[in-house]
């Protein structure tokens, strides 16, 4: 049985990467490697930063990040919120989200601590080799990293309404979502609405949809599902739109996700 602490966690490792990445957001931590390249890393509400060879690069819950690559290749997962905030609670008694405001890390003890670990899950070695590696990695990650925390279980700093709307979003995304409905649900005018929205999230409502239909199909590609039933059950119109706007988020195209030796999702 794996490990229950990396239940449904995505993990990507990509030989080479040269393009533009547009802005998006991930609702687990992203926690990547640079093994080779560069990627110029840029997140909302700090200055652009650079990741070559041996560097970590951590992008926190919600935040909205875009950047441009250059030969880079890297290996990336993506941890849920519980899982570091469970592991800080072991550490040190209390439950809390941790948040990194250093987003490349040039520390080559962690680059190994973390290189070992994805080793350990590409290689399928046991639940518990795995489970260790894991743990080592982050509580030096957060022993060393982490600036500081907040309360957990997390509560979103949007107004209600904004609140709302996010949760009717995630119950609607294989449906047609009309800007009508939201405002509606957010009991706001659509001016004001996508101003509130844009002003809490970082992004247009159009572009989070867009981020959390394409993050639903790629796990329903690693699943198993074609790439036209995945962009169908994530509300994508035909299977081109899911494609294009897949590539212009991760840097590839989601057929690669079918090279299964080099995706994993993690159940």
């Amino acid at each position: 049985m794996k490990p229950s602490l990396l239940h449904d966690t995505i993990f990507e490792n990509i030989a080479s990467s040269n393009g533009v990445f547009t802005s998006h957001f991930h609702d687990t931590y992203t926690i990547g490697l640079t093994h080779d390249g560069m990627f110029e890393s840029s997140v909302h509400g700090h200055k652009t930063s650079r990741a070559y060879q041996y560097a970590t690069r951590i992008i926190n819950p919600g935040e909205v990040h875009y950047g441009d690559s250059h030969a880079w290749q890297y290996t990336n997962f993506y941890p849920t919120t519980q899982l570091l905030s469970n592991l800080y609670e072991q550490m040190y008694g209390e439950s809390k989200m941790i948040i990194f405001e250093k987003h490349i890390i040039e520390d080559m003890s962690l680059y190994g601590l973390l290189r070992r670990f994805f080793h350990s899950v590409y290689a399928k070695e046991d639940a518990m080799s795995s489970e260790i590696k894991l743990m080592e990695a982050l509580s030096y990650l957060i022993t060393h990293h982490a600036h500081r925390t907040v309360a957990y279980p997390f509560t979103c700093k949007a107004k209600k309404s904004i609140s709302m709307v996010v949760e009717y979003i995630h119950e609607n995304l294989e449906n047609e979502i009309l800007l009508d409905e939201l405002s509606t649900t957010a009991m706001l005018s659509k001016y004001h609405f996508v101003r509130l929205f844009k002003d809490h999230m970082g992004i247009t409502p159009h572009q989070y949809i867009l981020s959390e239909r394409i993050y639903k199909a790629k796990s329903l590609v690693l699943e198993g599902s074609s790439l036209a039933h995945a962009a169908l059950q994530a509300g994508f119109s035909d299977q081109s739109h899911f494609i294009r706007n897949f590539r212009k988020i991760y840097g590839y195209s989601p057929k690669t996700l079918l090279q299964k030796s080099n995706f994993i999702l993690y159940s």
